[in-house]
């Protein structure tokens, strides 16, 4: 029996876990390291950087450029056509340290900053700059990394 689907034209680096049902399209490139969730949907051409979680569910589009040490949350969408169905496609950047809350999408042509965070739910329509924190519909920038890190440190302390 059959649980994934994994193109014999991707190239898998080191130490990766896919979990079950997770699909790897042609020409995809995924670093060291990573780790990639049940049901998640990671299409043709796409490259993912070294320590990178993405969760169940998510779906990652053509023309994707995943950076290092990215968290991705459960049910994120990542679109790859700002006009559908235009047959256009582009794909979404997200750099490396970045977090994608669960359920957020993203749209097309988009790019997420170095150290930057998406919350939950948000949908991201714009660019977000390095190190900005974004949330809502539309997203908009709510705080700094440095102002995230330092509630996440307060809640793990709580």
């Amino acid at each position: 029996m059959v649980t994934n689907y994994i193109s014999d034209k991707a190239k898998i680096g080191k130490n990766v876990k896919i979990w079950h049902f997770a699909y790897v399209g042609d020409d995809v490139e995924i670093g060291n390291n990573v780790k990639i969730g049940s049901l998640a949907h990671i299409d043709y051409d796409v490259k993912i950087g070294d320590n990178t979680l993405i969760e169940g569910l998510v779906y990652i589009p053509p023309l994707s450029r995943i950076g290092k040490n990215v968290f991705i949350g459960p049910s994120v969408a990542l679109t790859n056509d700002p006009y559908p169905p235009s047959g256009k496609l582009s794909g979404v950047i997200i750099e490396d340290n970045a977090i994608i809350g669960s359920k957020a999408v993203i749209k097309a042509g988009v790019t997420i900053g170095k150290n930057s965070v998406v919350g939950m739910g948000a949908v991201v329509t714009k660019d977000v700059p390095p190190d900005t924190v974004v949330i809502g519909v539309p997203a908009k920038p709510k705080y700094s990394r440095n102002e995230y890190d330092k509630k996440q440190t307060e809640w793990k302390n709580s």
